[in-house]
C-alpha cells in the first residue's frame, strides 16, 4: 500500500507523510534534526574515535573515583567499629576478622554466581584477547557488574587481605571500551571492524592503569609492556590521549571534593635536589635491584606452584569447584588473624591502609635516627600526623619491623592470590618492593616511571632505573612474568617468547615442525566429497586449491560460509545434477585471498615474529605454490618447547 501523504503549509510542492503532519511542531523538530546532523558531520570530520576515547577516559575516572569514595566509607566504618566495640579481646578480634570474612565470602559468591570469568586479576585474559583470541562472554556487560561489586567488596577489606584494584580495573576499562566500540559502530553506521575494535581495547587497557594511579605516562607504558610484544604508534597516541583524559578527570574530581588543593601527585615527597645521592650509592641501588630480582624469581615460582598445587590436590580442587565462598572465608580467617593488631599484626603496621603504606614508605625521614634517643609508646590508635610510628614498636626496632613485614607478607600475598575473587595483585607487590620488585615480577620497566609520577620526584631517575634493569635481568632469565605464569596455569592460549640466540631458532625451518596433515578443498571436488570433508573435520577454514591434482593454493574458504552455502544452494540443484565446489563458489560462497603464506624454508624465528606482529592464529605452508601443510600456535609452541627443553638422547 502506498504511504498516505499530505501537503505541508507553505510548501505546496513537497508532499510529506500524513503521520509527519500529525506530530507536534514539525518545523521545530525538522530544524533540530538538521542541526544535529550538521553538528555530527562537523564533529566527526576530526575523527569519531577521539570522542569515544574522551568518553572512555572520563567514564573510567568517574567509576574509579566513585569506587574509592564508597570503599573509603566502608573502611572507615570498620575502623570505627573496631575502635568503639570495647576493650574485650574476643569482641575486638571478632570485629577485626568477621568483617573481611563476610566481605570476601560475598565477593567470591556473588561474582562467581553471575559469571566465573569475573574472578582474578583480568590482565592475563585481556592479554590473550589482544592477541586475537576470542574469549566468549568475557567482555559482556553482566561481567562488568559482577566485577565492580566483587572488587568493591575485596577492596573494602583494606590492608587485611593486602590486595589492590589495578588488574580488575584494566578488565573493566576494556569492557567499557568494547561497549563504546559497539556504540560507535552503530552511530557511524560502519560494519564491524576487528582492527578498530582491537585499537579501542588497547586504549582501554592504558586507561585502566592511568585511572588507578592518576599516572597517564606510566599507565600507557605499563599497559604496552604487559599486554603486547608489538605496539602500533597509532595505538600509542590513542592510549596517551584517553589515559590523559582519565587521569585529568580523576585529579579534577579530587580537587572538587576538596581532597586536593590543586592537581598534584598522589603521594607528595620532598627529596633533596642539590645532591640527591652520592656516586657510591649507585652500587647499593644496583645491589638492591639484584636482591629484588632474586626475590621476584622466588615469588613468581612459589605463586605459580601454589596455584598448580591447589588444582592438583583433591581436597582444595573440590573445595574451589563447589564451595568458593568457603575457601575465601577460610583464607580470610588466616590472613585477618595474623594481621590482628594486638597480636602479630602490631609488628607489621597492620592498622595502616594500602594508601597509608605507600605514604609512610615514601617518607624520606630517617626513622632509626628519630627513634634512637626516644622510645615512643605504641599508641592505641594511629596518629594521622605521624603514621610512620606504626612501624615502630617498643619490642622491636624499625628494621626488625620492616624485615618481619617482608617475610610475612611474602607468603601471605601468595595465599591471597589464590582466593577466587576479583582483585588486583600489582599494588601489593609495589608496596612490597616498589619499582624494582614490581617491575621484575611483571617484567616491566615502566614501574620506575610510575614511582616517579606517584611521588612527584624524578631526582633518583638514574639509580632507580638501574635497579629496575638489574632486577628484570635476573627475573626474566629464570622465570616467566606473573601474568604469563597465570596464563600458563589457566591454560589460556598463548604464544611463548623466543629468548636468546643460543637456542638456534634461526636454524629451524617450517618444514621441520609444520602440520603435514592438511585437508584441502579443490574446485573440481564433487559435492559429496565436500560434504564428507565438512562433516569429518571441525576446522574454521579450509585451504582452497585449483585442482585435486595440482594442489595449487588459490584462496581460503571459511567453514561457516561454506555450510551456509550448502544449505541455501541445495534446493536449486536439479535432480540428477552432480555439482562440484566450483558451482557452490559461483553461486556466491565468499572466499578470501591468500595474502600471507609460509614457505617450508621459513625459519622458526621469522614465523614467530609474523604471528606476534600480526596476531595470527594459523598460516598455510606452500612449496612452489602447492599447499603442503599448516602452522598454528600448537606447532609453534611445540617447536619452541623442543628448542628450549631438548629431549634427552637415547
Amino acid at each position: 500500500m502506498e504511504e498516505i501523504v499530505g501537503l505541508r503549509e507553505g510548501s505546496p510542492r513537497k508532499p510529506v507523510p500524513l503521520q509527519e503532519l500529525w506530530r507536534p511542531c514539525p518545523r521545530i523538530r525538522r530544524n533540530i534534526q538538521g542541526s544535529l546532523e550538521w553538528l555530527k558531520e562537523r564533529l566527526f570530520r576530526v575523527g569519531e574515535d577521539w570522542y569515544f576515547l574522551v568518553a572512555l577516559g572520563v567514564l573510567m575516572a568517574l567509576i574509579s573515583y566513585a569506587m574509592n569514595f564508597a570503599i573509603g566509607r566502608v573502611v572507615r566504618a570498620h575502623k570505627w567499629l573496631y575502635r568503639e566495640i570495647g576493650d574485650g579481646h574476643l569482641l575486638r578480634y571478632l570485629s577485626w576478622t568477621v568483617y573481611p570474612v563476610a566481605l570476601l565470602s560475598f565477593s567470591s559468591g556473588f561474582s562467581q554466581s553471575i559469571t566465573p570469568s569475573s574472578g582474578g586479576s583480568g590482565i592475563p585474559e585481556v592479554k590473550t584477547i589482544l592477541t586475537g583470541v576470542i574469549l566468549e562472554d568475557y567482555l559482556d556487560i553482566k561481567n562488568f557488574g559482577a566485577k565492580v561489586v566483587g572488587l568493591s567488596c575485596t577492596l573494602a577489606t583494606g590492608s587485611t587481605i593486602f590486595l589492590g584494584k589495578l588488574g580488575p580495573f584494566v578488565h573493566l576499562s576494556v569492557m567499557i571500551a568494547a561497549y563504546l566500540g559497539r556504540v560507535r559502530t552503530k552511530t557511524v553506521g560502519e560494519p564491524e571492524n576487528k582492527t578498530k575494535e582491537m585499537e579501542l581495547l588497547a586504549a582501554g587497557a592504558a586507561v585502566g592503569v592511568a585511572t588507578v594511579f592518576a599516572a597517564p605516562i606510566s599507565g600507557v607504558l605499563f599497559s604496552i609492556e604487559v599486554m603486547s610484544s608489538h605496539f602500533s604508534v597509532w595505538d600509542y597516541w590513542r592510549g596517551f590521549f584517553a589515559a590523559t583524559c582519565g587521569a585529568f578527570m580523576f585529579h579534577l574530581l579530587a580537587v572538587f571534593n576538596s581532597e586536593q588543593e590543586t592537581i598534584t601527585s598522589i603521594y607528595k615527597t620532598s627529596f633533596p635536589v642539590d645532591i640527591p645521592f652520592d656516586l657510591p650509592e649507585i652500587f647499593f641501588f644496583v645491589a638492591l635491584g639484584a636482591i629484588c630480582g632474586i626475590l621476584s624469581c622466588g615469588y613468581n615460582y612459589c605463586q605459580r606452584t601454589s596455584l598448580f598445587f591447589l588444582k592438583a590436590n583433591g581436597f582444595t580442587s573440590k573445595l574451589l569447584a563447589t564451595s568458593k565462598p568457603l575457601y575465601s572465608a577460610l583464607a580470610a580467617v588466616v590472613l585477618a588473624s595474623i594481621t590482628y593488631p594486638p597480636g602479630v599484626g602490631r609488628f607489621m603496621a597492620s592498622r595502616l591502609s594500602m594508601s597509608e603504606y605507600l605514604e609512610t614508605l615514601f617518607d624520606n625521614n630517617s626513622w632509626a635516627l628519630m627513634t634512637k634517643n626516644s622510645s615512643p609508646p605504641w599508641s592505641a590508635e594511629p596518629d594521622p600526623q605521624n603514621l610512620w610510628l606504626e612501624w615502630c614498636h617498643p619490642q622491636m626496632t624499625v628494621f626488625g619491623t620492616l624485615v618481619f613485614f617482608l617475610v610475612m607478607k611474602f607468603w601471605m600475598l601468595i595465599l591471597a592470590t589464590t582466593i577466587p575473587i576479583p582483585a588486583g595483585y600489582f599494588l601489593p607487590i609495589f608496596v612490597y618492593g616498589a619499582a624494582a620488585f614490581s617491575g621484575a615480577v611483571t617484567h616491566t620497566l615502566s614501574t620506575a616511571l610510575l614511582a616517579f609520577e606517584v611521588s612527584g620526584q624524578i631526582v633518583h631517575a638514574l639509580p632507580v632505573l638501574m635497579a629496575v634493569l638489574a632486577a628484570n635481568a635476573i627475573c626474566q632469565s629464570y622465570q616467566p612474568s606473573f601474568y604469563d605464569g597465570t596464563i600458563i596455569v589457566k591454560k589460556l592460549p598463548y604464544l611463548p617468547w623466543i629468548r636468546g640466540r643460543k637456542i638456534g631458532s634461526h636454524l629451524v625451518t617450517v618444514g621441520h615442525f609444520m602440520n603435514c596433515t592438511l585437508t584441502t578443498l579443490a574446485k573440481d571436488m564433487p559435492l559429496e566429497e565436500v560434504i564428507k570433508v565438512v562433516i569429518s573435520t571441525d576446522v574454521t577454514q579450509y585451504p582452497l586449491v585449483e585442482t585435486t591434482e595440482s594442489q595449487v593454493l588459490v584462496g581460503i574458504v571459511k567453514r561457516t560460509h561454506l555450510v551456509q552455502s550448502l544449505h541455501t544452494d541445495s534446493a536449486s540443484w536439479a535432480p540428477g545434477q552432480q555439482p562440484c565446489l566450483q558451482d557452490i563458489l559461483a553461486n556466491g560462497c565468499p572466499t578470501q585471498p591468500v595474502t600471507l603464506q609460509l614457505s617450508t624454508e621459513t625459519s622458526l624465528h621469522e614465523t614467530h615474529n609474523l604471528f606476534e606482529l600480526l596476531n595470527l592464529q594459523l598460516l598455510f605452508v606452500t612449496s612452489r605454490g602447492r599447499a603442503v601443510g599448516s602452522v598454528s600456535w600448537v606447532e609453534l609452541k611445540k617447536a619452541i618447547s623442543t628448542l628450549t627443553n631438548p629431549p634427552a638422547p637415547k
